[in-house]
């Protein structure tokens, strides 16, 4: 990805801006097709806009929302990355997911109008705040948003059905290669590299995530390197075969 990228803008303020920058910012979004349904019309777009509560902005290492918060709003990523967690019995914390511009956060709460995990800024990002009693409002007037809202969810579900998969039934190498192929599609679907992006979080993290420790992380780093999958620059990586990767993490290739 290149490093002229919205997400390395830093950022010193958390002071809302006034609701018509909002609409027009909101309307003219490079990320508009990934958080709402194509072909909206205009004033089904009007009603959606007003009810924007803000862009909000979260420094890094800042929490968005934290574990049994109230739920209030949904939050669309504009630019940023964060990670989720939860805190086990035993006082350890595990990482549930990795966020980027263009997805929503808090749908863990729906159900039980508490936050179910941690929401904490890798980087310096931004939030459009969506309060969820304005939405739910708008879903009987604009039924293709409700469906579009239920696609947001399912692929949430199959996300998260992945993970479990990914941590249950494969070799450390296919979690490794499953991980990168995973970020290579979001990025490309965001107009980005496929193959050439920062990882925003560190290696430590990737670990927590997949259940690996560091040392197994960096020492599938350095094995892929060897095997010229991918190039590593501290936090900048560059995949170099990417169809191999795919077939690693599909567990039809062994890399030895």
């Amino acid at each position: 990805m290149e490093n002229t990228t919205p997400q390395s803008i830093a950022l010193h303020s958390s002071a809302p801006v006034n609701l018509s920058e909002i609409r027009a910012h909101c309307s003219s979004c490079s990320l508009h097709q990934l958080c709402l349904p194509m072909g909206l019309a205009e004033t089904d777009m009007d009603k959606l806009d007003k009810i924007i509560g803000r862009r909000r902005r979260v420094a890094r290492d800042s929490a968005l929302y934290r574990m049994d918060d109230p739920f209030t709003n949904l939050y669309a990523i504009r630019f940023g990355h964060f990670k989720t967690y939860q805190i086990n019995s035993g006082g350890q914390q595990h990482i549930t997911g990795f966020q980027m511009a263009g997805e929503l956060l808090g749908m863990d709460a729906i159900s039980t109008e508490r936050h179910h995990c941690d929401a904490i800024a890798l980087e310096d990002s931004e939030v459009c705040e969506i309060p969820f009693s304005g939405l739910e409002g708008l879903f009987g007037e604009i039924p293709n948003l409700l469906s579009h809202f239920h696609r947001i969810m399912s692929r949430e579900i199959t996300r998260e059905q992945n993970v479990m998969l990914l941590l249950g039934s494969m070799r450390a190498d296919q979690r490794f290669a499953a991980f990168l192929v995973n970020l290579s599609s979001r990025y490309a679907t965001r107009g980005y590299s496929s193959t050439r992006f920062q990882l925003r979080m560190s290696r430590e993290e990737i670990g927590n995530y997949l259940g690996l420790t560091i040392e197994s992380v960096s020492r599938l780093l350095s094995k892929f390197k060897k095997l010229d999958l991918l190039k590593v620059d501290h936090r900048e990586i560059e995949l170099l075969q990417l169809p191999r990767l795919k077939a690693l993490a599909a567990g039809t290739e062994s890399c030895g």
